[in-house]
């Protein structure tokens, strides 16, 4: 009994989906601030799924340790994306939807999260020390997947969508098994840094079981794609004729991708941890493209219908400059509240643009 009412928020999930699932039709019918307020409903409950999938996501962290830990986490929360994504697309998405959710989760994870995490970080601890190896893979493999996925295709005649489309999902595969290897072969070392303080963070592993919160894990995912499918509904009822920006849906599933991710991130910088704030940021970000886009790109060729995965020129000049700024200051292994304010403003133009519908 203890066990089932610790996972009230999964219990809440499930209620709010079986009512909404029944009352669905109806609710569809009525007027748009019901339609808003379910929308609401809607994403507070999948956010407090994710926020499990954060808490059983590092619960196996702390088991299984570093680098194993940060990558079940961002994996966990690249899962979601693509389970929401995916749903969204086959329930009439736009074709620019999983474009803007990758650029959107982008300019979330490297500026928001890591931006607000070097300041909260830096403001407490001053500068944050990180394994300088890490920083560097990260950016570079990033680079080349957005540019090979989202710049690239700028180019290719539409004719050739489905050539490309198959080339890109064999590239980005080949790039995350080769980083897979070096995340946990003999570069594992890039990814961890030692901490003074770090046998505390391991007490109290062997107490954890894995299988329970492995399980768990899997349930809260599974529950977050049901609960998608209902306001995939509602999202296209309320936007269609509301004059609210295409890049809203996008923002919105980039959020709950990454909300287990950010309270993890926050956590660690309080604690002094940058380099597992800069495996969640980065770590996520390039996880996001090479694995979101190969099934998003299957998707479109088991469908026949292309979809538009080159940036548009705002959001190309966003992520050079976000790749740009990070690559100046994760140079020196260390970071501090200047070089987060740095990336948050960035963040703030993110969303300035996005307002404005670019």
């Amino acid at each position: 009994m203890k066990a089932i009412l610790s996972e009230k928020t999964l219990l809440i999930a499930t209620f709010v989906a079986i009512v909404l699932f029944a009352l669905e039709h109806s609710l569809l019918q009525m007027s748009k601030p019901v339609v808003f307020v379910v929308i609401a409903i809607l994403l507070a409950t999948i956010m407090g799924a994710a926020l499990r999938v954060a808490h059983h996501a590092e619960m196996l962290a702390v088991k299984l340790g570093e680098p194993y830990g940060t990558m079940i986490l961002t994996l966990s929360a690249v899962l979601v994306e693509v389970v929401i994504l995916a749903i969204m697309m086959l329930s009439g998405g736009g074709p620019t939807l999983a474009r803007d959710t990758v650029y959107s989760a982008l300019m979330l994870d490297i500026n928001g999260i890591l931006g607000f995490a070097a300041i909260i970080g830096g403001l407490k601890h001053g500068e944050q020390p990180y394994n300088l190896d890490s920083g560097n893979s990260y950016v570079s493999m990033i680079l080349v997947a957005v540019g090979v996925s989202m710049f690239v295709p700028e180019f290719v005649p539409q004719e050739k969508w489905q050539a490309y489309s198959a080339f890109t999902i064999v590239a980005m595969v080949l790039l995350y098994g080769l980083f897979l290897r070096l995340q946990t072969g003999k570069h594992s070392y890039f990814f961890d840094y030692a901490y003074e303080h770090q046998e505390e963070h391991e007490h109290g592993a062997e107490s954890i079981s894995t299988g329970k919160h492995a399980g768990l894990l899997v349930l809260s995912i599974g529950l977050i794609g049901v609960l998608s499918e209902l306001m995939a509904a509602f999202l296209h009822a309320g936007l269609e004729g509301s004059g609210l920006p295409a890049i809203v849906p996008a923002i919105l599933v980039a959020l709950i991708s990454a909300s287990p991710e950010i309270l993890t991130a926050m956590r660690a910088a309080v604690a002094n941890r940058m380099q597992s704030v800069l495996n969640i940021a980065l770590g996520a970000s390039l996880a996001t493209v090479v694995l979101t886009i190969p099934v998003i790109e299957g998707i479109a060729l088991f469908s026949g219908q292309p979809i538009q995965m080159a940036m548009t020129p705002a959001q190309t000049a966003m992520v050079l400059l976000t790749l740009l700024v990070a690559t100046i200051n994760l140079h020196d292994g260390e970071t501090n509240a200047i070089e987060g304010y740095t990336h948050v403003a960035l963040f703030a133009t993110f969303l300035f643009l996005a307002g404005i519908g670019l």
